[in-house]
């Protein structure tokens, strides 16, 4: 029999604390207006980690979550795949087994995924293509935490695309045969050419953090070669990801007509109601996170999590999940619901 993967449900965390749109314009010392902020970037408030927020102990609660709100036993999970970031407690610690043990999974085994904001997206294709290949695999849970924004310095506007960087965690559980909520075609891409056009410059090895520039190097996350990865977004972007939406229904075999809700990162506002509009689909058919930020990778989790409570997802409903994350990459997939 050929096996069919279904999502079995979501969890989510996410910090009190928020930074609005006024205090952002404000740490940009006024080169940013709160009305820009909140009409051009989209932003309303972002999350803000509280001392407790880790990255690995903020994904332990996303998947808490996920356990509470599907019901499974722990023990059940075979394979968590993580997809939290490396900006977390201790440089070199095992995420995913981490949160293994603080979730009792016991009887799983755990690695660690990284594509940046496209973490998510490729670890489901990566989930499902394992359920189907191996018979020991039945549930996995996807589950990790972001706080990128720690490293963001307002005063530099040539993140300002960054701006939006949120704090949270998501989780996401997949399983075979469960004939709902089917994971059905994905694709990505990626290009090499950007790989090294941002990042954080200081704390690796061809930088490391010393007492001479400890008080910039955790505000680095900058552009290295800002016009290259501006111009070649520019170039290439918009006509990548929707070549990902159409290969990804195109290997779905479910026509692109039939998408129906659409559960994608938060980016500036104008640029995401193109996207929306070029899809054939309303912003009724979407969730803005303008109230949340960017959490990277979690955005897709947090959308479909939000999508379920305000129920914007019916028995059939066509679903795609995109992403794009730096270095460069692209994804989208399609999710049959119900």
């Amino acid at each position: 029999m050929i096996s069919q993967v279904g999502i079995l449900g979501t969890g989510i965390y996410i910090p009190k604390a928020r930074m609005t749109a006024k205090q952002i314009a404000d740490a940009t010392n006024g080169v940013w207006s709160e009305k820009a902020v909140f009409e051009k970037l989209g932003i309303r408030e972002i999350a803000v980690p509280g001392p407790d927020d880790g990255t690995q102990g903020m994904g332990v609660k996303a998947g808490l979550d996920a356990l509470k709100n599907t019901g499974i036993d722990p023990k059940s999970i075979d394979l968590i795949l993580c997809i939290g970031e490396e900006w977390k407690e201790y440089p070199l610690t095992t995420s995913g087994i981490y949160i293994q043990e603080q979730i009792g999974a016991t009887n799983a085994w755990a690695i660690d995924l990284q594509q940046r904001c496209g973490t998510t997206v490729a670890a489901m294709k990566i989930a499902k293509d394992m359920i189907i290949a191996d018979d020991d695999i039945n549930t996995v849970m996807i589950v990790g935490g972001y706080r990128n924004g720690d490293f963001i310095d307002f005063t530099d506007s040539s993140v300002s695309f960054m701006y939006n960087l949120s704090a949270g965690a998501g989780a996401i559980i997949l399983k075979r045969n469960i004939g709902k909520n089917l994971l059905l075609g994905t694709h990505i891409m990626t290009d090499g050419t950007m790989a090294r056009d941002a990042g954080v410059e200081y704390g690796g090895i061809c930088k490391p953090i010393t007492k001479e520039n400890a008080d910039f190097a955790y505000k680095s996350l900058r552009l290295f070669n800002e016009k290259h990865m501006k111009d070649r977004l520019n170039e290439v972007s918009m006509g990548n990801w929707m070549h990902c939406i159409d290969k990804a229904f195109e290997k779905s075999g479910v026509e692109k007509s039939q998408l129906g809700y659409l559960a994608g990162l938060h980016f500036k506002r104008s640029m995401y109601e193109f996207i929306v509009q070029e899809l054939g689909l309303t912003m009724d058919q979407t969730i803005y996170l303008e109230d949340y930020g960017h959490m990277g990778q979690i955005d897709q989790i947090l959308s479909l999590h939000l999508a379920q409570q305000q129920g914007k997802l019916g028995q059939g409903t066509v679903v795609s999940m995109i992403a794009a994350g730096i270095g460069y990459a692209w994804g989208a997939n399609v999710i049959r619901w119900g």
